[in-house]
């Protein structure tokens, strides 16, 4: 019986494997959402909203694969935490490849103009770099899932409410110059980043869950 074990373990070690990539699409992609905001690339912009199916179908290849091995094998106890909290994952990691498109569609509508004040820039800059970092660590906890890791990512994601309550102030200012408009679209992209955030925070939640078989619930 021992290589039926080993066969359903390389079928997890496919499922690791697959949200790992999809960790660093959606890293990439908001990396480059970042840049193109910021610079008003249109090409690049483009470049993640295309880039976005490809997240689409992985996901949606997951999901089916996941659900093929639980009919198959009938997993408990652990594995079947590990297949399950899997199949939530995967829908967080796609949720944060849709919050850089709609960063990267926001690019294109304003497209040839910016759509970031030159006031902001740095303010958007620093919520792209936090985004990076955030879902950078979770592709590492996703790998080595690493608990103590994935507590700290609650931490982090306190540095990108931070940056958004700080744009939130800029946008209520009496003084505001930009129209409404501008000030729509900066909302948008606010709560954008930090709802990319938000989902790699439930990523780290439920790999906490999969390895203690407790949720970790801290706000």
């Amino acid at each position: 019986m021992s290589w039926l074990r080993s066969a359903f373990q390389d079928e997890l070690d496919g499922v690791t494997q697959s949200l790992l990539e999809l960790s660093s699409l959606v890293s990439s992609a908001i990396t480059q959402a970042t840049h193109a905001l910021l610079t008003a690339d249109l090409s690049e912009a483009e470049a993640v909203i295309a880039a976005d199916d490809r997240v689409d179908e992985i996901q949606h290849e997951l999901d089916a694969r996941i659900i093929d091995i639980i009919a198959r094998q009938q997993p408990v106890a652990s594995d079947l935490r590990a297949l399950v909290t899997a199949l939530r994952m995967s829908a967080d990691l796609e949720r944060m490849g849709d919050m850089a498109h709609h960063i990267a569609k926001i690019t294109r509508l304003r497209h040839p103009g910016a759509a970031v004040p030159s006031e902001l820039l740095l303010t958007i800059e620093e919520m792209g770099k936090v985004a990076r970092l955030i879902s950078d660590k979770v592709g590492g906890i996703i790998d080595s899932k690493d608990i103590d890791k994935a507590l700290e990512v609650e931490k982090d994601d306190d540095e990108m409410d931070l940056l958004h309550r700080k744009l939130f102030t800029a946008l209520l200012e009496p003084s505001w110059p930009h129209g409404i408009e501008t000030a729509i679209d900066m909302t948008l992209i606010g709560r954008y980043y930090e709802r990319y955030a938000d989902h790699a925070v439930s990523v780290s939640r439920r790999i906490h869950f999969q390895v203690t078989g407790k949720y970790n619930n801290e706000s």
